[in-house]
């Protein structure tokens, strides 16, 4: 071994590469060994609309779990035909099982947010204009226009044929 310190080596350099320390990592300024990395990893909570995060949950968006924000955002946002619930926890990287548990959390569900998102979007549709039913309900992700009529009823105690005769 005294021959290994003369020629400039050290013990340490006789281990294997996976068990040596790995040289001392300096921080970043800004907090962290992530550096840069590490405020792209941390992103805000969606902002979504608080008259609808009441409707849905009975409380404000600043109440509800980061979860629940971004299931309603990606509803809005999303393609309602092709948004499942496990595309969602998909992109949200959770199981299934682990969605319907926070969700259930904050005392709701998958489908009662789809179904008010769809309320929200469809009022947005209608606002600006009438549409025929057809539109809307593909537009807000029905399969068939009669399911659309039936949630209409259900949403404004109207049928959406009535509410033509306001447009025109």
């Amino acid at each position: 071994m005294n021959h290994l310190r003369s020629n400039n080596c050290t013990h340490r350099d006789h281990y294997p590469v996976y068990l040596q320390r790995s040289p001392k990592r300096e921080t970043a300024r800004d907090g962290g060994e992530w550096g840069a990395f590490g405020k792209d990893l941390i992103r805000p909570a969606p902002e979504v609309p608080a008259e609808l995060s009441i409707r849905i949950t009975d409380r404000a968006p600043h109440d509800l779990s980061r979860t629940s924000l971004c299931v309603i955002d990606l509803l809005l946002r999303g393609d309602l035909s092709r948004l499942r619930s496990e595309e969602v926890a998909d992109h949200l990287h959770v199981s299934p099982t682990t969605l319907r548990r926070r969700l259930r959390a904050d005392r709701t569900n998958y489908q009662h947010i789809l179904d008010h998102v769809r309320q929200y979007r469809c009022a947005e549709l209608l606002e600006k204009r009438w549409l025929p039913g057809k539109s809307v309900a593909w537009e807000l992700g029905y399969a068939e226009v009669n399911s659309f009529y039936r949630a209409f009823r259900r949403w404004t105690g109207q049928n959406y044929s009535d509410l033509k005769s306001l447009y025109l």
